[in-house]
C-alpha cells in the first residue's frame, strides 16, 4: 500500500453550534445531534443491541470516523447492555481524523464525556497506519484506519457484522460513496451483514444492491424522510479480498499452546486473552523471559526512511503499539523504564534534509521529529556529534518485566508452566501435542505457537527459511567517567540512561559464534562504539565493566516471522497453479510461529502478539493486508517459487 501524508481536519463550530467542515462545504451530523442519529440510523438501522447480544464477538465496519459519535454511542450502549457480545470490534476509516485539541473542542452528549475522555487519552498520532485503541480491558477494540477509504478497504482483514456508511453527502465526497466502495463492502461482510446510512441517494443504493445488498428506505429522523437500509444477501458468493486461509481448529475449545514465555510468548497470550482465549506457556528455564529477552533493559522506537516502504511502516505500527503496552506496565505494574522519548543520531543527512523528509512523508511531531545537533545536544546531556531524529513515544524498558507485564495483564486466561521442554509436536486428530524427551504428552490443545526463537526452528523440521543466529554482548558499568545521557540514544550501537547507578551500552553483533562467555575483546569493541557514538573519547577500561552475552534469531530481510506456518509441499505444486502471494499458501491447520525478533523484540512484541491472536481467532487484524505478507512466514518460498 502506498502510504500519503495525514491532513487534519478542519472543523468549525465544533465547541458550540453546529459542527461544519469547510473543505466538504459540509456539516458532520444534523441540527437534531450526532448521538440521536447514531441511535436511530447506525445502532437501530443495524437492529444493535439486539444481534450482538449472546456472541462471542461482534464487528462493526465504518466508513468515516468523523467526530467519533458513532464509536461513542455503540460503546456506550455495549457497556450499558448486559447481554452484551465478548469482544466489541470497531473498525472505522478516515481521511481526515481531528487532532487531539480539536477532538477535545468537540461539543458531546452528556452521555458521552466519560467515553470521550477515554478516547482523547488514547488519541494516537496522525500517522498513516492501522492504530489498535484497547478500552475496557481489550474487550472494546478500536482500530482506526488513518487514509482514503479506497485505499485501506482493499488492505483491511475483517468479517465485518454490521456497517456504518457514514461521511459528507455524495454530493460534496463522491469518492466515498461509488460502486467501488460498496463493492469493497461485499467483499469484507460476514454472512448476514447488515448495514445503514443516513443518506438515501439513488446512486448509493444501487451501488450496495450490485453489491450483494438487499437494499430497503427506513424512517428517518431530525426532519430527515428516509435512510437507506440492507442486509448482505448476494445471489452468488462475491470473490473475496485475498486472505489468508483460516488456520486455527475450528469449534468451541478455544486453547492454546504456545512454547516459549519470552517477549513474544507472553504478548501471544494477552493477544490471545483479550479475544477470550486461554493458553498455556510451556518454558524450558525456570521462569519467563530469561534469554534474550534476560538484559537489564531495551530500546523502542519506530523508523523514518524516504520511501515509507515496510520495515518504516512495520516499525512505526509496532512502535506504536508497544508504546502503549510500555506506558500501562509501567503504570500498573511497577516496571522499570521510560516513555519519554528516544534520539536516534542521522550521519547522512542534515538537519534541512531530515525535515524536508518529515515534511513530504507528512509524519507528525508527536511521533518523531528532527532535532539540531545543539537540540540534540541539550535533550541528551552529550556533547553529540550530529542532529538526531527524536522519537517521543520512544524509550527503554527492563524486556523481562514487560514480557510478566503480559502475562499478569492476561490474568487466569494464561498460566506458566515453567521448566519444561518441548522436544517435538505431533499433530492428534484436529488439536496438537508437545512431547517430552521420552515422547510423552506434556500438554495439548487446537493449536499452537511456537514463539521460542530459533527452538522453533528444530521444532518445525528446520524449513528452508533464511534466519540466522547472532551473538551479542552488553557492557555495563558504573565508573563516574561513563558518559550517562538522559534519554536512549541509538545508532551504530546504544546507550541507555543511568540504571541503579549503571550504565548500560552495546552491542556487539557476530554470527557463526557460540560462545557463552563475556569477552574482553567484545567489551572493548563497545567502548569504541560507544565514542563514536557520544562523540567523546572514552576511557573506560575493557577489565573493569560486567556484561551478558545473549543470541538472538533475525531474519535477513529484517522483518520477523509471524503467522501460521506454510504447508511443506509449497514449491512442489505444479508451476500453473503456484501461489504468487503469502496470501494464497496453504497452511498447516492451527500451527502458527513468532520468531526472529533479532534486536527489536520489545519493539515489535505487543502487535506480533496481536497479529498471531488476530489470525488464530478470526477477528480483525490489526495490520493491512500488505505489511501482513511482509512477515507471514510464507514469504520466503514465494520468493524462491518467484525466482524458480
Amino acid at each position: 500500500m502506498n502510504t500519503a501524508p495525514i491532513v487534519p481536519a478542519r472543523v468549525e463550530g465544533a465547541d458550540g453550534g453546529e459542527p461544519w467542515s469547510p473543505q466538504y462545504q459540509d456539516r458532520y451530523h444534523p441540527q437534531a445531534g450526532a448521538l440521536a442519529q447514531a441511535r436511530h440510523v447506525f445502532l437501530g438501522g443495524n437492529e444493535l443491541p439486539a444481534r450482538w447480544q449472546g456472541r462471542d464477538r461482534f464487528v462493526v465496519l465504518e466508513t468515516g470516523f468523523g467526530l467519533g459519535n458513532n464509536f461513542l454511542a455503540t460503546w456506550d450502549a455495549w457497556r450499558n447492555d448486559a447481554r452484551r457480545c465478548g469482544t466489541l470490534h470497531f473498525v472505522s476509516i478516515e481521511k481526515h481524523p481531528l487532532t487531539r485539541d480539536d477532538l477535545a473542542r468537540v461539543r458531546r452528549d452528556p452521555a458521552l464525556q466519560a467515553l470521550t475522555a477515554e478516547l482523547l487519552d488514547a488519541w494516537p498520532p496522525l500517522t498513516h497506519n492501522l492504530h489498535t485503541l484497547c478500552f475496557e480491558s481489550g474487550r472494546v477494540q478500536l482500530m482506526l484506519a488513518l487514509g482514503d477509504v479506497q485505499t485501506w478497504l482493499p488492505e483491511l482483514i475483517v468479517s465485518a457484522d454490521a456497517f456504518f456508511l457514514d461521511g459528507f453527502a455524495p454530493a460534496r465526497n463522491p469518492a466515498m460513496w461509488d460502486a467501488r466502495v460498496c463493492k469493497a463492502l461485499g467483499r469484507l461482510a460476514a454472512p448476514g451483514a447488515t448495514l445503514a446510512t443516513w443518506t438515501a441517494a439513488q446512486a448509493v443504493r444501487a451501488g450496495l444492491q450490485t453489491a450483494g445488498f438487499e437494499v430497503r428506505l427506513g424512517a428517518g429522523s431530525g426532519g430527515k424522510r428516509d435512510i437507506t437500509l440492507a442486509r448482505f444477501a448476494p445471489v452468488f458468493e462475491p470473490r473475496r479480498a485475498p486472505a489468508r486461509p483460516a488456520a486455527a481448529a475450528a469449534g468451541a475449545d478455544r486453547r492454546a499452546l504456545i512454547v516459549g514465555a519470552g517477549l513474544a510468548g507472553c504478548a501471544t497470550a494477552l493477544g490471545l486473552a483479550e479475544r477470550g482465549w486461554r493458553s498455556l506457556l510451556l518454558e524450558r528455564h525456570s521462569e519467563a523471559a530469561t534469554e534474550a529477552s534476560g538484559n537489564p533493559a531495551g530500546l523502542f522506537h519506530g523508523i523514518v526512511n524516504a520511501q515509507d516502504g515496510m520495515h518504516a511502516r512495520f516499525n512505526r505500527a509496532a512502535a506504536l503499539a508497544v508504546r502503549e503496552s510500555v506506558t500501562q506496565a509501567l503504570a500498573t505494574r511497577g516496571v522499570r523504564g521510560s516513555v519519554a522519548g528516544l534520539l536516534r543520531l542521522e550521519t547522512t543527512l542534515t538537519l534541512d534534509a531530515m525535515q524536508a523528509q518529515l515534511n513530504a512523508l507528512g509524519l507528525p511531531p508527536d511521533y518523531v521529529c528532527a532535532l539540531s545537533r545543539n537540540d540534540a545536544q541539550a535533550a541528551s546531556g552529550l556533547a553529540l556529534p550530529c542532529p538526531a531524529w527524536f522519537y517521543r513515544g520512544g524509550g527503554w524498558v527492563d524486556p523481562a518485566a514487560l514480557a510478566r507485564a503480559y502475562l499478569a495483564q492476561a490474568g487466569s486466561l494464561a498460566s506458566l508452566q515453567a521448566g519444561t521442554e518441548v522436544r517435538s509436536l505431533r499433530r492428534d486428530g484436529e488439536g496438537w501435542q508437545a512431547l517430552d524427551e521420552q515422547g510423552q504428552v506434556i500438554a495439548e490443545a487446537p493449536a499452537v505457537v511456537l514463539a521460542n526463537a530459533g527452538e522453533a526452528l528444530r521444532l518445525l523440521g528446520a524449513p528452508d527459511w533464511p534466519i540466522e543466529k547472532l551473538r551479542g554482548q552488553i557492557s555495563m558499568t558504573s565508573d563516574a567517567d561513563a558518559p550517562r545521557s538522559r534519554l536512549p540514544l541509538a545508532g551504530s550501537g546504544y546507550l541507555l540512561p543511568e540504571l541503579g547507578g549503571r550504565v548500560m551500552f552495546g552491542a556487539t553483533m557476530q554470527t557463526c559464534d557460540d560462545d557463552p562467555a563475556v569477552r574482553a575483546a567484545d567489551h572493548a569493541a563497545n567502548i569504541a562504539q560507544l565514542a563514536r557514538l557520544t562523540g567523546t573519547p572514552c576511557s573506560l577500561l575493557p577489565s573493569t565493566l560486567g556484561g551478558r552475552t545473549a543470541w538472538r534469531w533475525s531474519s535477513r530481510d529484517r522483518l520477523p516471522v509471524i503467522g501460521a506456518v506454510p504447508a511443506t509441499d509449497i514449491e512442489t505444486t505444479p508451476r500453473g497453479h503456484r501461489p504468487d502471494s503469502p496470501r494464497f499458501v496453504p497452511r498447516v491447520p492451527g500451527l502458527f510461529v513468532f520468531t526472529a525478533l533479532g534486536s527489536r523484540g520489545i519493539t515489535w512484541s505487543a502487535l506480533g502478539g496481536r497479529i498471531v491472536a488476530a489470525w488464530m481467532t478470526g477477528t480483525p487484524m490489526p495490520v493491512e493486508a500488505s505489511l501482513l505478507d511482509a512477515v507471514d512466514p510464507a514469504r520466503f518460498g514465494v520468493r524462491r517459487l518467484r525466482r524458480a
